[in-house]
């Protein structure tokens, strides 16, 4: 066994799962995680909110208004939790977190013209709008999603409409169902 290993918990088996709700921002990762977590009984995790509130940040980039993410602050804060389960997890991205912390990564999808009315609605200048519907696009986090985790946890999902919203939620909420059921 090297060094590295005996660095990486290895948790018990979790008889709660943890989910990654992940997606470009305005594809409703937060409300959906959010009525996730009530009809579920999992604890909501917005990581926006929280690297905010404990500074797990290293400034701000002006630029794209936003803070400027330390991995290793996130990592560290969240570490104990995750090993733990319980917990819906709500990030644009998901390239920071540790595969093993996850029982099942949902990436949320949105047209570009209902992203882009949900963007501006928020306020957001047109160069965050741009970067963020080429994300989309391109379809960066998916792809980040795929490389970085098993193909059978990842689960990509349109978020167009309040309809699809509430279909997603049902959906999270019978997985996990069936996960407490058989861990």
């Amino acid at each position: 066994m090297s060094s590295d290993d005996e660095q990486i918990p290895q948790y018990p088996p979790r008889a709660r799962p943890n989910i990654l709700i992940t997606g470009t921002p305005g594809t409703g990762k937060t409300t959906t995680s959010e009525l996730a977590a009530m009809a579920t009984g999992l604890e909501h995790i917005n990581v926006g909110q929280l690297v905010k509130e404990k500074s797990l940040h290293d400034g701000r980039d002006e630029t794209f208004d936003s803070y400027i993410l330390n991995d290793d602050k996130l990592c560290d804060e969240l570490e104990d939790r995750m090993g733990q389960g319980g917990y819906i997890v709500d990030f644009h991205s998901c390239d920071v977190f540790p595969e093993r912390w996850f029982d099942l990564v949902v990436v949320l999808r949105a047209d570009n013209s209902v992203l882009y009315d949900r963007l501006v609605k928020r306020g957001y200048n047109e160069t965050k709008i741009t970067e963020n519907v080429e994300c989309e696009i391109m379809q960066v986090v998916l792809d980040e999603a795929r490389e970085g985790y098993r193909q059978e946890i990842v689960v990509e999902l349109n978020s167009n409409s309040i309809e699809e919203m509430e279909e997603n939620v049902d959906r999270v909420r019978q997985w996990t169902e069936d996960f407490i059921r058989t861990h």
